[in-house]
C-alpha cells in the first residue's frame, strides 16, 4: 500500500472509466455529476478523503460523454491522475453559486440533453438546472451500478492486494487468541497488523467478538474476556487505495467441548460447500439464500452476500430483499462477500465470510486466511 498519496495505477483508471462511459451511452448520458466518494475515485481515479458517516451532496466529479473530460473538486494538485489538468479542478466554495458557475461553464454543459446525478439534495435539485439548461436530470447512480458490479482484471488485483493485509490481520488476532483475553485486545492486535501492512482504515466496526451460547446473532455480554471454549468470531476489514477486503473467521478457545464444536464447525463447512457451489455465473442470486435452506440453517439477518470493490457494490443478497435477490443474476467479474453462519445452542457461532469472485469456470475464493479444522 502507497505511503505517499498517489492517483490510482494509469491502467486502473482507464479500465474504471472505460466501463462508465460506456454505461453513459448505454444510459444516453451526455454527463454525469457525482457526489458519492466511492463513485468519484471510480471515474476520476484521484483518491477521495475518508470520513466516517455521510456527506451532503456536492458535485464532486463530473464525466463528460463525448469528450471524456474529468473535472473534479480538489484543492491541490498532489494524486491528481495526470489526465485531469489544472483547470479542470475546482476548490470548495461555501456558496453553492459558484459551484454551479462551474459546472456552467464545462464544455458541453450548455448542449446536454440527459444529465445522470448520483444523489441530489433539496437545494442542487433547484440549482443544478442552472448549470445544464437544456438538460432533463435523470438518476446516474444506475449506470456507475451497472459499470461497478462488474471487476477489471486491474480492480481484481487491488482487491487481492487489500484482502492481504485483511488475511494478515486476522491472523496476528488469532495468534493472541486464549483464556482470559479480551475482545478489545484481540481487536487492537488485529487493526495493528493491518497498519503495519500499510491499512489504517478498518471497513468493518467490530474485529472479534466472543458469540453467545444463549442466543443466535448475539454477543457476549460482562466484561467480553474470553471462558474455555468460547467461540470466538473475527472480522477482518479493511479500505486499502479505495477498495474494501474483508474476511471472517471463528475459533474457538482451548479447554472446550471438542466434539461439540467438531460438529458445529462440520455444519458450517456443509453450507459453506453449498453456498460456493450457488457462486456460478448466471445462477440466480436467490440459489444463495436457497443454500441455507438446504443445509437446514437459519438465514442470517445480515446480507447472505454482497458485492465488493469501491465502497459497497451489488448485489445485495439478503432475505429481507427476496424481489432483488429473485431478479439478481450472478455474472462473471463480480467480486461477492460471502456470509455462512451456524449456531448452537450451548456452543455458540460459527461465522465465516470470504470474498468470491465469479468467473466463468466456477467461483475462486480469493481469501487465504485458514480454518479451524479441529
Amino acid at each position: 500500500m502507497a505511503t505517499e498519496i498517489l492517483p490510482d495505477d494509469r491502467a486502473l483508471r482507464r479500465g474504471r472509466r472505460e466501463r462508465a462511459l460506456a454505461q453513459m451511452h448505454a444510459n444516453d448520458l451526455d454527463i454525469l455529476v457525482v457526489g458519492r466518494q466511492a463513485n468519484a475515485r471510480y471515474i476520476s481515479g484521484a483518491p477521495q478523503l475518508w470520513v466516517a458517516g455521510t456527506r451532503p451532496f456536492g458535485p464532486v466529479a463530473t464525466l463528460v460523454r463525448e469528450t471524456g473530460d474529468v473535472h473534479l473538486l480538489s484543492t491541490w494538485d498532489e494524486g491528481i491522475p495526470e489526465e485531469i489538468p489544472h483547470e479542470h479542478l475546482y476548490g470548495l466554495a461555501w456558496n453553492p453559486l459558484t459551484l454551479i458557475e462551474v459546472l456552467r461553464n464545462i464544455e458541453g454543459a450548455q448542449t446536454a440533453r440527459r444529465v445522470g446525478v448520483d444523489s441530489l439534495s433539496p437545494s442542487f435539485a433547484q440549482l443544478l438546472p442552472q448549470a445544464f439548461p437544456n438538460a432533463e436530470l435523470v438518476d446516474g447512480e444506475l449506470a456507475l451500478r451497472a459499470a461497478r458490479r462488474i471487476k477489471t482484471p486491474e480492480e481484481i488485483l487491488a482487491l487481492r492486494a487489500t484482502l492481504r493485509v485483511a488475511d494478515a490481520g486476522l491472523a496476528a488476532a488469532v495468534a493472541q487468541l486464549r483464556v482470559g483475553v479480551d475482545e478489545q485486545t484481540l481487536a487492537g492486535v488485529l487493526l495493528e497488523a493491518m497498519a503495519a501492512g500499510g491499512v489504517s482504515t478498518p471497513a468493518t466496526q467490530d474485529a472479534a467478538w466472543v458469540t453467545s451460547r444463549e442466543h443466535p446473532w448475539q454477543r457476549v455480554g460482562g466484561d467480553r474476556r474470553t471462558t474455555p471454549g468460547d467461540l470466538v468470531a473475527f472480522a477482518s476489514g479493511v479500505l486499502g487505495d479505495g477498495y474494501i477486503g474483508e474476511v471472517g473467521r471463528t475459533w474457538p478457545v482451548e479447554g472446550g467441548d471438542t466434539a461439540a464444536t467438531g460438529k458445529l464447525y462440520g455444519r458450517w463447512n456443509a453450507l459453506w460447500d453449498k453456498l460456493l457451489d450457488a457462486c456460478k455465473a448466471g445462477a440466480s442470486a436467490n440459489a444463495l439464500l436457497a443454500a441455507y435452506e438446504s443445509a437446514g440453517e437459519a438465514l442470517p439477518p445480515m446480507p447472505v452476500a454482497r458485492g465488493l470493490g469501491l465502497g459497497f457494490d451489488p448485489p445485495v443478497i439478503s432475505q429481507h430483499l427476496p424481489a432483488t435477490a429473485a431478479e439478481e443474476l450472478l455474472e462473471p467479474g463480480m467480486v461477492l462477500a460471502v456470509t455462512g453462519y451456524v449456531w448452537e445452542e450451548g456452543v455458540g457461532a460459527v461465522f465465516g465470510r470470504d470474498a468470491v469472485l465469479i468467473t466463468e469456470g466456477g467461483p475462486e475464493v480469493l481469501t487465504d486466511s485458514p480454518a479451524w479444522k479441529g
